[in-house]
């Protein structure tokens, strides 16, 4: 469960400033919210990489997997395991 608290946690922080926190919901777009732009989406994956030690190619920039914070969690998960 560490994992889906750090990812809020870095998303609060960085991209939630002046918004409501509880606007951040597991399952919610942070693209369709506006919590978070494309610039946003290289400075998430520059976080992903560096706190979960895992590498993000080209190919796994999509929505399916950086989308949400249950997307997130699935996707630095199966990461991690290989």
């Amino acid at each position: 469960m560490e994992t889906r608290s750090d990812i809020k946690h870095f998303i609060v922080e960085n991209f939630m400033m002046g918004k409501n926190p509880d606007e951040l919901t597991d399952s919610g777009s942070l693209l369709d919210l506006g919590i978070i732009d494309s610039t946003g989406v290289l400075e998430l994956v520059g976080f992903l990489e560096e706190k979960f030690e895992i590498s993000v190619e080209d190919d796994d920039l999509v929505p399916d997997n950086l989308d949400s914070i249950d997307n997130l969690v699935r996707f630095v998960d199966a990461k991690a395991a290989g």
